[in-house]
């Protein structure tokens, strides 16, 4: 079944309306990275953009603080540690300041950005992956817990590690025969699903080393595919056709005999991205070498994918990083926002629901996946699933976060490779102290309140130190409990 264009029905998304950033708020300069791989070379969170740039003598990435603007200095210090040309970069989703790097070198690296930003250049990782036989081109945090983090190569391989420890703890060697082109979690990272170079689209229990469903030639066409995840358990896949037109697809995962609904959109040979935002079950679409973002909205209802609009500029797009929902402005209704990637500048675009009133919109933002995850890694190694915790956005999520809250002297850290402890989770922002500081993007007059802000930042860090400490101590005594009764 396709999904159609000219279909009027009633949805508050129907409207959405994007717009670039004016040229003052950009970043220019940036010598945005010419290797021929085919992802977004940018990543964005609340705090930080990154940015994957030309380099000589190895591969780096560039990262500032996510309201910097202007000119990018050649001087601009970057993430180098990389001995060839970086190919993914992705944020944790459960530490603003940690990134992890993925290169032609075969190596997977995790890094530690300070707040503010780079003052130096960075070459020392706080975690070295080595795992991979050819480079390394995909990276996929797990949605829900903490300090795992999967890699893929050119090797046709899926690592899974514990980012924490530097353990290497699952291998999915012989489940793709050929160059893996995507990989995604599901909703509670409790499987995922790939695209590889064979047209296959694969659902994996990845600690049970196991491929769940299969479906052969989602896509006839020969060129690379994406797949993501979506939040009711579907899948929507972008490929090309037998003749070189680009596709859109969506397939249930209970029978993928048959795609619930697929497009063929144009004759572009860009590969399609997709963004998924579960909150809204919006897709956008990006070509690399397009001039056009397109965005439909997901639904229970036939045709199922419903085209809403689409943005179109002047220049093309080599990538785009897609902001995650804490990092919108609530206050002008901002549902979205892209960092996108030109030749040399980098440019967001704000995609906004139109609103008179002032309050808060509740209906555009319900709960978001927070910063705080809802397992530790030893509990999802175990066997544990858990869903997102969420936040409300309602609190004031509009500017980035204080600088109080983030300079806190006992926020857990990843430990070195040897080291072998648990990792406690960060803190979540709840109860958010400095959510009166973001509602109004107006600087706090009163030293005091900024120490009390402060003090509470630290507090919550102690005890989300103690909390995750006691479960991994419950955790560790049901293991050696079953241990002495002779269940292992």
């Amino acid at each position: 079944m396709s999904f159609r264009r000219g279909v009027v029905r009633q949805s508050k998304f129907r409207h959405v309306f994007a717009q670039a950033w004016k040229a003052e708020h950009c970043l220019d300069d940036v010598r945005v990275s010419r290797v021929t791989w085919d992802g977004p070379l940018c990543a964005v969170n609340p705090k930080f953009l990154a940015v994957i740039v030309e380099a000589g003598g190895g591969g780096a990435f560039l990262v500032v603080p996510i309201g910097k603007s202007g000119r990018i200095d050649q001087s601009c210090p970057t993430v180098c540690g990389h001995t060839a040309p970086v190919l993914d970069i992705q944020w944790s989703p459960h530490d603003d300041n940690i990134i992890a790097s993925a290169s032609e070198d075969c190596a997977v690296k995790v890094w530690q950005i300070p707040d503010g930003g780079l003052t130096a250049p960075m070459t020392e990782a706080v975690v070295t992956l080595e795992g991979h036989s050819k480079r390394v081109g995909i990276l996929a945090w797990h949605p829900t817990a903490f300090n795992i983090l999967l890699t893929a190569g050119c090797d046709n391989v899926i690592l899974l590690w514990n980012v924490g420890t530097g353990e290497l703890v699952y291998q999915l060697a012989d489940a793709h025969p050929d160059l893996i082109y995507s990989v995604s979690w599901n909703k509670n990272g409790s499987a995922i699903c790939t695209v590889c170079k064979d047209k296959a689209l694969r659902v994996i229990d990845p600690r049970r080393d196991t491929v769940l469903k299969v479906r052969e030639k989602v896509h006839e066409g020969t060129r690379p595919m994406r797949a993501v995840f979506l939040s009711d358990g579907k899948i929507l896949t972008t490929g090309f056709s037998r003749m070189s037109d680009r596709q859109v697809a969506l397939w249930d995962t209970r029978d993928l005999s048959e795609p619930m609904a697929i497009q063929e959109m144009d004759t572009s040979n860009g590969v399609l991205l997709p963004f998924y935002d579960p909150d809204t079950n919006m897709v956008y679409l990006l070509g690399k070498g397009d001039c056009t973002v397109r965005y439909f909205e997901v639904t229970e209802e036939s045709p199922y994918v419903h085209f809403l609009s689409l943005y179109s500029s002047k220049e093309p797009q080599r990538g785009a990083g897609f902001l995650s929902k804490r990092g919108v402005d609530v206050n002008k209704c901002e549902i979205a926002r892209f960092y996108k990637l030109h030749e040399r500048k980098v440019e967001p675009i704000s995609m906004t629901v139109p609103r008179k009133s002032d309050l808060f919109q509740g209906d555009l933002y319900p709960d978001t996946a927070g910063s705080e995850p809802a397992l530790l890694a030893d509990e999802w190694i175990a066997g544990r699933d858990a869903a997102p915790l969420l936040v409300s956005l309602s609190g004031g999520y509009a500017a980035p976060p204080s600088k109080h809250r983030d300079a806190v002297r006992g926020k857990p850290r990843l430990p070195s490779q040897d080291s072998g402890s648990a990792v406690a989770p960060k803190e979540d922002e709840e109860p958010r102290a400095p959510a009166r500081e973001s509602s109004g993007n107006a600087e706090r007059p009163k030293r005091e309140d900024d120490v009390l802000t402060e003090l509470l930042s630290e507090m919550k860090a102690l005890r989300a130190v103690v909390l995750a400490q006691s479960r991994r101590i419950e955790l560790l005594e049901r293991q050696l409990a079953r241990i002495e009764d002779g269940d292992v």
